[in-house]
């Protein structure tokens, strides 16, 4: 039984492997592969993925794409739709309006914004499963898939690692990490830590304990851009096109599937610490740990025992 790891720099971020396995080494190049293959099929920032023929052919005709990227698209929108939620994957004329985290970031004219909100609207991708087509029903529409996409690629090299007989593996897609088997240390359970929201990266805030989970934290450290004085992040709402204002630094969500907990850190991003605790309490296949903009840690009754905070 032998281990192996892998760090491949790849769609924006350093995407880790760990495997262990008879056969390791050739489990984590196939990974590589299927990784390369979805940069090119779901990358926003490319002009030749899928993702994008979509932005430029889809607003005038149906457009049939690849089976993972109808299913996620379908998913997305699907989230997009519910009640009250702060995800939207048709907000990408106004991530690319602001451009954080891009040398050429703005604070755009609220003129801009509000043009820009007319084409946000998740009922206006159509879809249909029969011909696996989507259509745009605005020109100038755009769908972003950056806040579920790695989720989603995780859950996909995770089943293939278990499908072929991996007896311990982690993938980390810069983020979003997802565990399966015993630790390297040899233990059942895997300690992983959640960003401190205020401390460069890798300055861990606390750490979870997970066994055959995943654990995503999302927050507004992650891409800012400051304009006379004043801060603005990367997580934005549809209703105002701007950054939301809420009282969470970060919200870490832990499920069994990755792109669960990618929807969740973005569907509930704009509630109020308490009310997001008392949410996820009644949601039973998900664990939510905040840490709010004034440095306190709360977390769901399903993870008690299960965090223990790191002193910085």
């Amino acid at each position: 039984m032998n281990t192996f790891t892998q760090t491949i720099p790849l769609m924006g971020t350093q995407i880790s492997l760990y495997i262990k396995g008879t056969n390791a080494e050739k489990l984590a190049r196939e990974a590589e592969n299927r990784l390369f293959h979805y940069e090119k099929v779901f990358s926003a920032n490319s002009d030749h993925s899928q993702l994008a023929r979509l932005k430029k052919e889809a607003a005038a005709h149906p457009l049939k794409v690849d089976r993972e990227l109808y299913d996620l698209i379908k998913i997305g929108k699907e989230h997009s739709m519910n009640e009250d939620s702060f995800l939207n994957i048709a907000i990408g004329p106004l991530i690319k309006l602001w451009r954080i985290g891009f040398r050429e970031a703005q604070v755009p004219e609220d003129t801009e914004i509000k043009k820009v909100l007319e084409l946000l609207n998740p009922e206006h991708i159509q879809i249909d499963d029969e011909q696996q087509t989507v259509h745009l029903l605005r020109k100038g529409m755009e769908i972003d898939l950056g806040a579920i996409a790695k989720g989603y690629f995780a859950d996909q090299v995770m089943a293939f690692f278990k499908e072929n007989g991996a007896e311990s593996a982690m993938v980390d897609m810069g983020g979003n990490v997802l565990v399966h088997g015993e630790s390297p240390s040899g233990s059942s359970h895997w300690n992983v830590g959640i960003q401190n929201p205020f401390l460069p990266r890798g300055n861990a805030a606390a750490l979870v304990s997970i066994r055959e989970q995943s654990v995503v934290t999302s927050g507004i450290y992650e891409r800012v851009l400051e304009k006379q004085g004043r801060q603005y992040h990367h997580i934005f709402s549809s209703k105002t096109g701007y950054p939301i204002e809420s009282n969470i630094a970060s919200l870490t969500i832990i499920a069994d599937r990755s792109l669960d907990c990618d929807i969740y850190t973005t569907e509930l991003f704009g509630l109020d610490a308490v009310s997001l605790i008392h949410k996820v309490n009644q949601m039973k296949h998900i664990g939510a740990a905040v840490i709010t903009t004034d440095g306190n840690l709360a977390y769901t009754d399903n993870l008690q025992g299960r965090i223990q905070t790191v002193s910085s």
